[in-house]
């Protein structure tokens, strides 16, 4: 009788299938379906603007303006394949992206009424302002990969070396300078080698 009430509490608590999902997200997947939420949201606001400059009729600033939304799609992929940097790249594909939206607008409309050359001009030098932004904030983020990266390689090889596995290491390894490799090299060098120094 305990047995069945167990078996009949088991079924209710987790179903046929124990192992199944059910429902709770990791979180990454939730980190990853936030970005997502974000660069969606971002995109729409970019194809308004493309939108809004499209009905101009001008070529040459359609191209202008498509050369800008490639430089914003490199740092959607770059928050897709990285959500973690969403939120150091929020503003960007938030405030940045909605005030660029507005600005296109506003000048599509003043553009299309006036055809001031001036107006033209001004946009223009925004447009190329917010694309360095841009390019440079998607830099950044690959950078900020690229030394995590360098740490975690330093850290590994001078711990390598203190073992004897690369003794014939034709180069001496360089001592950990940033505060993390330090801190990392303290976590991963044993007792022993710290009485040694």
């Amino acid at each position: 009788m305990i047995g069945a009430t167990g078996m009949v509490l088991h079924w209710l608590a987790f179903g046929a299938d124990p192992m199944r999902d059910k429902g709770i997200q990791a979180g990454g997947d939730f980190q990853q379906d936030r970005a997502q939420k974000m660069i969606d949201e971002a995109q729409t606001s970019l194809a308004q603007m493309q939108d809004a400059i499209r009905s101009l009729g001008d070529r040459w600033l359609e191209a202008r303006v498509d050369r800008f939304a490639a430089t914003v799609e490199a740092l959607f992929d770059r928050v897709r394949s990285n959500p973690g940097d969403l939120s150091a790249a929020r503003r960007y594909l938030g405030v940045y992206l909605t005030g660029a939206r507005d600005a296109t607008i506003k000048f599509a409309d003043l553009y299309r009424q006036t055809r001031d050359p001036s107006v033209r001009t001004s946009y223009e030098t925004f447009l190329d302002d917010l694309e360095k932004d841009f390019s440079a904030k998607s830099r950044r983020l690959l950078e900020g990969d690229r030394t995590d990266l360098d740490i975690e390689i330093s850290v590994l090889r001078e711990r390598l070396a203190r073992e004897g596995v690369r003794a014939s290491e034709p180069l001496p390894l360089e001592p950990p300078r940033t505060e993390t490799a330090r801190f990392i090299d303290e976590l991963l060098t044993p007792e022993r080698d710290k009485a040694r120094r």
